[in-house]
């Protein structure tokens, strides 16, 4: 009897801590973490999707998407949804980062225009959905710059000298000068990155162009610089905004980028994470968050629902003549970013 009295008693202590612990712990079904590259959705479509579900979602941000690659390769944190840019999809597939998607859980991805589909970076969207894309085009200034804007030439226009803005990224800067020598802005000969640098160190003695990054969105509305560099979205909500500036896609092409969601090897709560990439790729998510934030969508019954300014703007939703001289960054290998890097030190170290 005094046995089987221990047993009970081991047993409800057992069973008491089992449920302490159960209170104590999160239900990871009743919440997803979402790893963003900056502030890319908006607040209400968190909200309501929050709201429709019973799903909190966790935002963290990252501004570099190498820093994202090595926090989900290293494998200490867990996240549900994760942004992944199309330089980095090839790698983080092949290294089995990110897992194959169960697109009946996900309906909403036959909204999205074929023109995004099935690229080249996960055929047959095997592991991701489109979220936004953009391209990385030139703003300037109207009032000033007179003369007819359709080419990366006016960047080495001595009239505006100290007036223009490159990006302090070596990929997009050294892009440019590769796209206006007609080369491919993935070039990986060593005899074309060389022209491109001593084209960049003669724009840097000849205009000695400001180097940047986000800053340039605040200088050319206030006049400290006449034609920038820019990303599609900045550019144009600036256009929206100030009627004396002007994006344009250069006729040579630029990088076209598109950002897409995934769900990470080792999500927690993939049930949550496929209705969550579903809720934003439907129509009046995708709507909102395009508004929100600037970029073009690639949902077509949302770009329907654009105002007529945005969704015939051919520097926003590009023509086929100029979408196909857009190009795709590719992922180099250790070798070719090597000389990229060589050449990128130079033209930084050269006043």
């Amino acid at each position: 009897m005094k046995k089987l009295f221990k047993l009970l008693s081991l047993s409800t202590c057992l069973l008491i801590m089992l449920v302490v612990f159960a209170g104590c712990s999160k239900d990871s079904s009743k919440e997803i973490s979402f790893f963003n590259y900056g502030e890319n959705i908006d607040e209400e479509t968190v909200k309501e999707f929050e709201k429709e579900y019973g799903i909190k979602v966790n935002v963290e941000t990252f501004d570099d998407m190498e820093t994202m690659y090595q926090k989900i390769s290293q494998g200490g944190v867990n996240y549900d949804v994760i942004l992944v840019s199309d330089v980095l999809m090839p790698r983080m597939i092949k290294n089995k980062f990110v897992q194959e998607l169960n697109k009946d859980n996900i309906p909403n991805i036959s909204q999205m225009d074929e023109d995004y589909l099935n690229l080249e970076i996960d055929p047959g969207n095997k592991y991701s959905v489109p979220y936004m894309f953009g391209t990385v085009g030139l703003i300037y200034n109207k009032d000033v710059v007179k003369e007819e804007v359709d080419s990366f030439d006016i960047l080495w226009n001595e009239k505006y000298k100290d007036k223009i803005f490159m990006f302090d990224t070596y990929r997009d800067t050294i892009g440019v000068a590769l796209k206006k020598l007609g080369y491919s802005l993935n070039s990986t000969d060593p005899k074309e990155i060389k022209e491109a640098k001593e084209l960049l160190l003669n724009q840097r003695k000849l205009v000695n162009p400001i180097y940047g990054v986000d800053n340039g969105t605040v200088m050319i509305p206030a006049g400290e610089s006449d034609i920038n560099m820019i990303w599609s979205g900045e550019g144009l909500n600036l256009q929206a905004e100030y009627p004396n500036l002007v994006y344009v896609v250069p006729k040579e092409g630029a990088n076209f980028w598109i950002d897409s969601l995934c769900i990470p090897y080792n999500a927690k709560n993939v049930d949550g994470a496929e209705k969550f990439i579903n809720f934003v790729s439907d129509k009046e998510s995708a709507l909102r968050i395009a508004d929100e934030i600037g970029y073009t969508t690639p949902n077509k019954e949302a770009r329907l629902e654009q105002p007529e300014e945005v969704r015939n703007n051919p520097n926003a939703y590009m023509t086929k003549e100029i979408m196909d001289r857009c190009e795709i960054y590719v992922d180099f290998p250790s070798d070719v970013k090597k000389v990229y890097d060589d050449a990128w030190i130079r033209i930084k170290s050269s006043n």
